[in-house]
Protein backbone atom coordinates (compact mmCIF):
# COMPACT_ATOMS: atom_id res chain seq x y z
CA UNK A 1 0.00 0.00 0.00
CA UNK A 2 1.20 3.50 -0.79
CA UNK A 3 1.97 6.04 1.84
CA UNK A 4 0.23 9.26 0.96
CA UNK A 5 2.40 12.37 0.92
CA UNK A 6 0.77 15.67 -0.02
CA UNK A 7 0.46 14.77 -3.69
CA UNK A 8 1.37 12.21 -6.29
CA UNK A 9 3.26 14.75 -8.37
CA UNK A 10 5.42 15.64 -5.39
CA UNK A 11 6.11 11.96 -4.66
CA UNK A 12 7.36 11.52 -8.20
CA UNK A 13 9.42 14.69 -8.10
CA UNK A 14 11.08 14.19 -4.71
CA UNK A 15 11.57 10.43 -4.65
CA UNK A 16 10.54 8.77 -7.87
CA UNK A 17 9.78 5.40 -6.32
CA UNK A 18 8.16 2.70 -8.39
CA UNK A 19 4.88 2.77 -6.45
CA UNK A 20 4.32 6.48 -7.21
CA UNK A 21 4.93 5.92 -10.91
CA UNK A 22 2.65 2.88 -10.96
CA UNK A 23 -0.10 4.94 -9.31
CA UNK A 24 0.41 7.75 -11.82
CA UNK A 25 0.32 5.33 -14.77
CA UNK A 26 -2.80 3.60 -13.37
CA UNK A 27 -4.55 6.95 -12.97
CA UNK A 28 -3.61 8.53 -16.27
CA UNK A 29 -3.40 5.72 -18.84
CA UNK A 30 -7.18 5.43 -19.34
CA UNK A 31 -7.57 9.21 -19.55
CA UNK A 32 -4.75 9.67 -22.06
CA UNK A 33 -5.99 6.73 -24.10
CA UNK A 34 -9.49 8.21 -24.15
CA UNK A 35 -8.13 11.56 -25.31
CA UNK A 36 -6.05 9.85 -28.03
CA UNK A 37 -9.12 7.97 -29.27
CA UNK A 38 -11.06 11.26 -29.40
CA UNK A 39 -8.37 12.58 -31.72
CA UNK A 40 -9.46 9.91 -34.18
CA UNK A 41 -6.63 7.45 -33.60
CA UNK A 42 -7.19 3.73 -33.88
CA UNK A 43 -6.59 1.41 -30.96
CA UNK A 44 -2.92 0.69 -31.73
CA UNK A 45 -2.01 4.26 -32.69
CA UNK A 46 -3.71 5.56 -29.53
CA UNK A 47 -1.75 3.06 -27.42
CA UNK A 48 1.49 4.10 -29.16
CA UNK A 49 0.74 7.77 -28.52
CA UNK A 50 0.06 7.10 -24.83
CA UNK A 51 3.32 5.18 -24.56
CA UNK A 52 5.12 8.09 -26.25
CA UNK A 53 3.59 10.53 -23.77
CA UNK A 54 4.70 8.42 -20.81
CA UNK A 55 8.22 8.36 -22.24
CA UNK A 56 8.19 12.17 -22.14
CA UNK A 57 6.61 12.20 -18.68
CA UNK A 58 9.33 9.95 -17.25
CA UNK A 59 11.81 12.62 -18.31
CA UNK A 60 9.76 15.71 -17.40
CA UNK A 61 7.87 14.87 -14.18
CA UNK A 62 10.89 14.50 -11.88
CA UNK A 63 11.67 18.15 -12.70
CA UNK A 64 8.04 19.32 -12.89
CA UNK A 65 7.03 21.91 -10.32
CA UNK A 66 3.31 22.00 -9.71
CA UNK A 67 1.83 25.50 -9.68
CA UNK A 68 -1.59 25.68 -8.03
CA UNK A 69 -2.44 28.68 -10.23
CA UNK A 70 -2.05 26.60 -13.38
CA UNK A 71 -3.80 23.49 -14.62
CA UNK A 72 -1.93 20.18 -14.68
CA UNK A 73 -4.65 18.92 -17.03
CA UNK A 74 -3.94 21.75 -19.47
CA UNK A 75 -0.21 20.97 -19.40
CA UNK A 76 -0.93 17.28 -20.00
CA UNK A 77 -3.32 18.15 -22.84
CA UNK A 78 -0.69 20.37 -24.44
CA UNK A 79 1.82 17.53 -24.24
CA UNK A 80 -0.68 15.14 -25.83
CA UNK A 81 -1.58 17.58 -28.61
CA UNK A 82 2.08 18.29 -29.42
CA UNK A 83 2.93 14.59 -29.58
CA UNK A 84 -0.18 13.97 -31.72
CA UNK A 85 0.84 16.74 -34.15
CA UNK A 86 4.34 15.25 -34.35
CA UNK A 87 2.74 11.88 -35.11
CA UNK A 88 0.65 13.48 -37.89
CA UNK A 89 3.72 15.16 -39.35
CA UNK A 90 5.65 11.89 -39.43
CA UNK A 91 2.70 10.11 -41.02
CA UNK A 92 2.26 12.85 -43.64
CA UNK A 93 5.99 12.87 -44.36
CA UNK A 94 5.94 9.13 -44.94
CA UNK A 95 3.09 9.53 -47.47
CA UNK A 96 4.41 12.60 -49.24
CA UNK A 97 8.18 12.50 -49.07
CA UNK A 98 9.57 16.00 -48.81
CA UNK A 99 6.41 18.15 -49.05
CA UNK A 100 4.38 17.08 -46.08
CA UNK A 101 1.40 19.24 -45.17
CA UNK A 102 -0.43 18.64 -41.95
CA UNK A 103 -3.95 17.44 -42.53
CA UNK A 104 -6.65 19.94 -41.64
CA UNK A 105 -7.37 17.71 -38.67
CA UNK A 106 -4.19 18.96 -37.00
CA UNK A 107 -5.36 22.59 -36.83
CA UNK A 108 -5.76 23.84 -33.28
CA UNK A 109 -9.45 24.69 -33.80
CA UNK A 110 -10.16 21.22 -35.23
CA UNK A 111 -8.93 19.34 -32.16
CA UNK A 112 -11.59 18.11 -29.76
CA UNK A 113 -11.95 20.00 -26.51
CA UNK A 114 -10.93 18.16 -23.36
CA UNK A 115 -13.15 19.70 -20.75
CA UNK A 116 -12.12 20.23 -17.14
CA UNK A 117 -15.26 18.52 -15.85
CA UNK A 118 -14.56 15.42 -17.95
CA UNK A 119 -11.01 15.35 -16.58
CA UNK A 120 -12.21 15.70 -12.97
CA UNK A 121 -14.82 12.97 -13.36
CA UNK A 122 -12.29 10.63 -14.90
CA UNK A 123 -9.69 11.26 -12.21
CA UNK A 124 -12.14 10.77 -9.34
CA UNK A 125 -13.61 7.60 -10.86
CA UNK A 126 -10.17 6.15 -11.59
CA UNK A 127 -8.80 7.03 -8.14
CA UNK A 128 -11.83 5.41 -6.50
CA UNK A 129 -11.33 2.26 -8.56
CA UNK A 130 -7.68 2.07 -7.54
CA UNK A 131 -8.35 2.90 -3.90
CA UNK A 132 -11.09 0.33 -3.38
CA UNK A 133 -8.62 -2.45 -2.59
CA UNK A 134 -7.01 -0.33 0.12
CA UNK A 135 -10.09 -0.51 2.37
CA UNK A 136 -11.93 -3.37 4.05
CA UNK A 137 -15.05 -4.23 2.06
CA UNK A 138 -17.39 -3.12 4.85
CA UNK A 139 -15.70 0.31 5.05
CA UNK A 140 -15.92 0.75 1.30
CA UNK A 141 -19.54 -0.37 1.10
CA UNK A 142 -20.58 1.87 4.01
CA UNK A 143 -19.03 4.92 2.38
CA UNK A 144 -20.31 4.04 -1.09
CA UNK A 145 -23.90 3.51 0.02
CA UNK A 146 -23.93 6.64 2.15
CA UNK A 147 -22.11 9.05 -0.20
CA UNK A 148 -22.59 7.78 -3.74
CA UNK A 149 -25.98 6.12 -3.38
CA UNK A 150 -27.16 8.95 -1.06
CA UNK A 151 -28.74 6.58 1.43
CA UNK A 152 -29.41 7.61 5.02
CA UNK A 153 -26.47 6.59 7.24
CA UNK A 154 -28.76 4.87 9.77
CA UNK A 155 -30.23 2.71 6.98
CA UNK A 156 -26.74 1.81 5.72
CA UNK A 157 -25.58 0.95 9.26
CA UNK A 158 -28.58 -1.29 9.85
CA UNK A 159 -28.18 -3.08 6.50
CA UNK A 160 -24.47 -3.71 7.04
CA UNK A 161 -24.84 -4.60 10.72
CA UNK A 162 -22.48 -1.86 11.91
CA UNK A 163 -22.83 1.17 14.14
CA UNK A 164 -23.85 4.56 12.82
CA UNK A 165 -20.43 5.84 13.88
CA UNK A 166 -18.79 3.17 11.68
CA UNK A 167 -20.63 4.57 8.64
CA UNK A 168 -19.49 8.12 9.43
CA UNK A 169 -15.90 6.96 9.98
CA UNK A 170 -15.94 5.00 6.70
CA UNK A 171 -17.06 8.10 4.83
CA UNK A 172 -14.40 10.20 6.50
CA UNK A 173 -11.57 7.74 5.81
CA UNK A 174 -12.43 7.08 2.17
CA UNK A 175 -13.02 10.74 1.29
CA UNK A 176 -9.84 11.82 3.11
CA UNK A 177 -7.83 9.25 1.14
CA UNK A 178 -9.48 10.41 -2.10
CA UNK A 179 -8.57 14.04 -1.39
CA UNK A 180 -4.99 13.03 -0.57
CA UNK A 181 -4.67 10.94 -3.74
CA UNK A 182 -5.96 13.74 -5.97
CA UNK A 183 -4.24 16.65 -4.25
CA UNK A 184 -2.40 18.63 -6.88
CA UNK A 185 -4.03 16.72 -9.74
CA UNK A 186 -7.37 18.55 -9.78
Amino acid sequence: MLTTPPSLLERIRHSPERAAWERFVDLYTPLLYSWAKRLGLGEHDAADLVQDIFTVLVEKLPHFRYNADKSFRAWLKTLLMNRWRNWLRRKAAARQAGSARLPDLAREDAAPEFEEEEYRQHMVARALTLMRTEFPEITWKACWEYVVCDRPPAEVAKELGVSLNTVYLAKSRVLRKLREELQGLL
